[in-house]
């Protein structure tokens, strides 16, 4: 046993609910490890001292009174602030949260690192390369670029292999008519 595996199984040793095997092991990492032993006895302490402390009870207006102030506050309707600030704080206030701040910046750092991965100069960009037609029409020029790569790469694995199987061709005609004149010349 390790001690983040004492870790996980320590509020069921101080609570007593643990199983007899595990226990044992248990015991033996405390005895042999000077540091959580020191966490298991703070952690018994701890527990000793909670069940020393007397329960409280609450009054019973308590309830009560969070209830009412609850149906309070729902009743009453916000008080409406005037001027530009208040309005601009209305419209803006989802932007200025900060999800959509982390939001925003996750997006622009997906989309550079896109530009990054393609081949796009982020810094030479202008507003008119943003143009969909634009954009659409370099990804457009790039697929068909790499599709003639691929086809001119085919086309010259093809063209080497009619070459060699030419050459092996011709390679088994010679060595038939090498034959066919050692079989002649044995025959005279």
């Amino acid at each position: 046993m390790n001690c983040s595996d004492l870790e996980t199984l320590l509020c069921d040793y101080v609570d007593g609910t643990l199983e007899p095997g595990r226990k044992a092991a248990v015991e033996r990492h405390l005895a042999q490890c000077p540091a959580c032993a020191e966490m298991a006895g703070d952690s018994a302490a701890a527990v000793a001292f909670m069940e020393r402390a007397a329960e409280v009870e609450p009054p019973p207006e308590l309830v009560n009174r969070i209830l009412f102030d609850l149906a309070d506050k729902r009743e009453r309707t916000p008080e409406r602030r005037r001027g530009v600030l208040a309005a601009l704080k209305h419209l803006l206030g989802p932007v200025l949260q900060p999800r959509f701040a982390m939001g925003m910046a996750m997006t622009i750092l997906s989309f550079s690192m896109l530009a990054r991965f393609a081949g796009i100069n982020v810094r030479q960009l202008s507003v008119a390369d943003l143009d969909p037609v634009k954009v659409w029409q370099a990804v457009d020029e790039r697929v068909y670029r790499g599709y003639k790569r691929v086809a001119k790469f085919y086309e010259g694995l093809r063209f080497v292999y009619e070459i060699r199987s030419r050459l092996a061709e011709l390679a088994v005609e010679e060595d038939e008519t090498a034959a066919q004149t050692t079989q002649g010349t044995q025959k005279k």
